[in-house]
């Protein structure tokens, strides 16, 4: 890293773990912590996605990226995930928490067990890990969650009703985590994606027809986001140039969706 101004954005000599790091925001995140000089865990449910990511990222920025295939909806395997990266590494100082999907049903014949797997993913997930962790993050020096919410968690969006709910409970856990455990030098802080280009995302709008391009001319800088621009904003928040930031939830989702009554052009 460059000297001076660039420092507390430098995370040289830290372990980061990323759930679901293998592809999308994870995987972008992953690769922009390794770049600010962090060395990775990925974990993930998909060995052969882990692994590829692992090498690609590996090759790309000379950090040790190591894999750890783990199903974080299942409390013992997030413990044995976090227990397996401080006995690879010797600790963890930054756990991202980005495991997360949401599965579309109207509530009116939405499964119960649908409902019960988007709240496991998406919110008790983060619990189990964030437990998890949390004997580790309090020995580090700088001992840093961050958990990957959704604007669907801050307005709701019909037809993901229990994602919605999860990702709005997983901003409560951050705030109520970031208050108990501050004083313990653990920080913890959320981000709220918008509509982000991942691949899976393109994936979903292309099966079912949805056109991002017209429906973000709503939003003030009128086009989807890119993974790499959440990664930006969670490697910040991972850095010590977030020192003084707990318990936020921070948005990425160009721009707030006002309407108005007049013509501002």
């Amino acid at each position: 890293m460059v000297s001076g101004a660039c420092d507390s954005f430098d995370l040289t000599g830290r372990i980061a773990l990323v759930t679901g790091g293998g592809t999308g925001i994870g995987r972008a995140t992953a690769e922009l912590l390794a770049r600010r000089g962090a060395d990775l865990a990925l974990a993930g449910r998909r060995t052969d996605v882990l692994e590829k990511a692992a090498e690609e990222i590996g090759a790309a920025t000379g950090r040790r990226c190591v894999t750890v295939p783990a199903d974080v909806t299942d409390a013992d395997q997030a413990a044995a995930m976090v227990d397996h990266v401080a006995d690879v590494f010797g600790r963890l100082d930054i756990l991202i928490n980005n495991a997360g999907r949401g599965w579309h049903s109207p509530l009116r014949s939405m499964p119960p067990d649908r409902w019960r797997k988007d709240v496991d993913l998406n919110l008790n997930a983060a619990f189990y890990c964030s437990q998890a962790a949390y004997g580790q993050l309090v020995v580090s020096p700088a001992g840093v969650i961050i958990n990957i919410s959704s604007l669907a968690g801050m307005h709701g969006t019909m037809g993901v009703a229990a994602y919605s709910a999860a990702k709005s409970g997983l901003q409560m856990l951050t705030r109520v985590a970031a208050a108990e455990w501050g004083h313990r030098g653990v920080r913890v802080n959320a981000v709220a994606c918008g509509m982000i280009a991942t691949p899976l995302a393109r994936a979903n709008w292309a099966k079912t027809g949805f056109d991002a391009e017209t429906a973000s001319r709503g939003f003030p800088l009128r086009r989807p986001g890119r993974p790499e621009e959440v990664a930006e904003t969670v490697a910040f928040l991972a850095s010590d140039a977030a020192a003084y930031i707990t318990g936020e939830t921070i948005t990425v989702a160009g721009g707030p969706q006002l309407k108005g009554m007049i013509d501002t052009d």
